[in-house]
Parts: C-alpha cells; structure tokens; sequence
C-alpha cells in the first residue's frame, strides 16, 4: 500500500550564528543535500529563511516526511521548532520544486514580520494557514520573478 500524501508546516528558529556569508554557505549546502535528497524520497516543498527564522513546508508520502521532519528536528541548525500544520492532503500546492527557497528580501522581511512582532514566536499565537498561503505566495512570486 503507497503512503498517502501529507504536509507539514513548521517554523524553527535559525541557530546558524556568524557572518551572512557564512549563513548564505550553510543555506545554499541545505539547499544542495534537500534537492538530492528530497527528489529521490518523492518531497516537494518550499523554504523560507529570513530574520532569524525558518519557514518549511514538506509535502510527500507520509512516512517519506516524517523521516525528513525528524531529521530536521535533530539538526543543530535549528531550535524551537513547532508544527503549524500537519494533515493528509490530496494535492501538492508544490509540485514542481525538490524545494523552492525565498531568501531575505526587503517585501519577504516585511511580509513576515508579524511572525515575531505579533506572535513573539509563541505557537499559540501562530497561525498555520496564513503562514502557509505566504510561503505558498511568496515561493510562486520568486519562481516567477517577481520580487528579488
């Protein structure tokens, strides 16, 4: 029987300390092994980091995105990472990309900053669904170009 398809939204605070080239060497290696690894265990999904923070949506078979979920949780890189969304679902909102990532920007630090003035970064106050439609918004909007 094949794994049904499922998402997880989580956001995890950025542990990567030192110099923007050293954050930008450790996010474009991130990027690099998630590409690989994600393509061969059938994950699409999408990445954000910026002000201090990680945005992620995995999307793929169940048991192929918990492994990575796992993974990620035991990674030094990050920390306080919580679950915003988790659930089966019957279609990927990222079909085409191993992982689409939204750098740092002035519109994405804006468009993100009610996550730590609003929220204080506290899960109770997160709200799930309007994280996940600005990932979904701000990864489309890159691909097409349309914000630097």
């Amino acid at each position: 029987m094949q794994d049904e398809l499922f998402r997880v939204l989580y956001v995890s605070r950025n542990r990567i300390e030192g110099p923007l080239d050293r954050l930008s060497s450790e996010i474009a290696g991130i990027l690099a092994t998630s590409r690989i690894n994600n393509a061969r265990a059938g994950i699409t999904g999408a990445l954000i980091v910026n002000s201090g923070f990680f945005a992620q949506v995995l999307e793929g078979p169940r048991s192929a995105v918990e492994k990575v979920f796992e993974t990620i949780q035991q990674d030094h890189r990050h920390s306080d990472v919580q679950v915003l969304l988790a659930s089966p679902i019957t279609v990927r909102a990222f079909p085409n990309w191993a992982m689409a990532f939204v750098g740092r920007s002035p519109h994405h630090q804006h468009a993100l900053a009610w996550l730590q003035t609003e929220t204080g970064f506290h899960t109770g106050h997160l709200i799930g669904e309007r994280l996940y439609t600005i990932v979904m918004e701000m990864a489309y909007s890159q691909e097409a170009g349309d914000v630097a």
